[in-house]
């Protein structure tokens, strides 16, 4: 009888059943999602961001198709998390699928409180979304060291939950960022998210935007979070990854592995196919079939240098 491979994976002493992440902001509240999509074939899938009080988001237009890709500003609008907890987190156990929680706001508190409410839950982990707009200082906690280490401090303090640090790729060095959030207490990283981008109607002469600027997500940034996860894994071997960016096929996992990402997270092509998991999943096992690979440990960090 021909040996399955063994396609889980871990993320530090968290283990996934698969290495694939269904990332935040593509898949609703997850309990939604569940309902269109097979969730089995992630490991984890990653609850829409929520911050303290309720946020209204950005007006429209808030997404716009551009060429490979996508841009949206839509400001992460959610109803705030106690209202999140009260209608979303008593349907979490019942998805079949581990559910991470992610965590936004204005300061540090804001997270350790949103966290905390999170904790209540049935989710498994919490995601703190570092490359949102920090609105008080009008930047972004994943482009300061100090800033988004203090932010995971007080995630840390508020919850003993395995801990992820979304960061940036927009950062110019990426890697003391995942340093610092380390040493704060995160468990893993997830690299990266959207990059900045625009567009403008010709015919219009307006912004595809309303507030301008948004992330740029797709097919085209996966160099970029590949480099960016190349550069993480290579100077800290030890802090377990979440790669993501531009993920549609099996290759693409096989590539972010080989990279140095213990999981693979799937984005914005939930938009275009929902149930693209299991093609993913289905292409993985293809592969790792074909050339004799037994287990996903196989790949992470196995790039064989010129």
């Amino acid at each position: 009888m021909k040996t399955l491979p063994r396609l889980g994976t871990r993320l530090g002493d968290y283990s996934l059943r698969t290495p694939l992440v269904a990332s935040c902001g593509t898949v609703g509240s997850v309990a939604d999602f569940a309902g269109v999509a097979d969730l089995q074939v992630y490991g984890a899938a990653v609850a829409k961001s929520v911050s303290p009080t309720p946020w209204s988001g950005r007006k429209p237009p808030r997404l716009a198709a551009t060429g490979d890709g996508m841009l949206n500003g839509i400001g992460i609008q959610n109803p705030g998390v106690r209202a999140w907890r009260d209608e979303i987190g008593s349907q979490l156990s019942a998805i079949g699928t581990d559910v991470w929680g992610s965590a936004v706001g204005h300061t540090a508190e804001e997270f350790g409180e949103v966290a905390s409410v999170l904790a209540t839950t049935s989710v498994t982990a919490i995601e703190a979304k570092l490359s949102c707009p920090n609105l008080e200082g009008g930047g972004m906690f994943a482009l300061d060291a100090g800033a988004a280490s203090r932010v995971i401090a007080a995630i840390r303090q508020a919850t003993d939950l395995p801990l992820g640090a979304k960061l940036s790729p927009n950062s110019e060095q990426i890697v003391p960022i995942a340093s610092a959030v380390a040493e704060a207490g995160a468990d893993w990283v997830v690299l990266g998210n959207t990059v900045w981008g625009a567009g403008f109607d010709i015919e219009t002469r307006r912004p595809l935007l309303s507030g301008v600027v948004g992330g740029y997500s797709g097919r085209p940034i996966k160099p970029i979070a590949l480099r960016c996860v190349w550069e993480v894994s290579t100077s800290m071997p030890d802090l377990p990854i979440v790669g993501t960016g531009g993920v549609a096929t099996g290759d693409d996992v096989v590539e972010f592995l080989l990279a140095g990402a213990s999981a693979v997270g799937v984005g914005s092509a939930h938009f275009a196919s929902p149930r693209i998991g299991e093609r993913i999943m289905r292409q993985l096992a293809k592969y790792f079939r074909r050339h004799r690979i037994d287990d996903v440990s196989e790949l992470i960090g196995a790039v064989r240098p010129w």
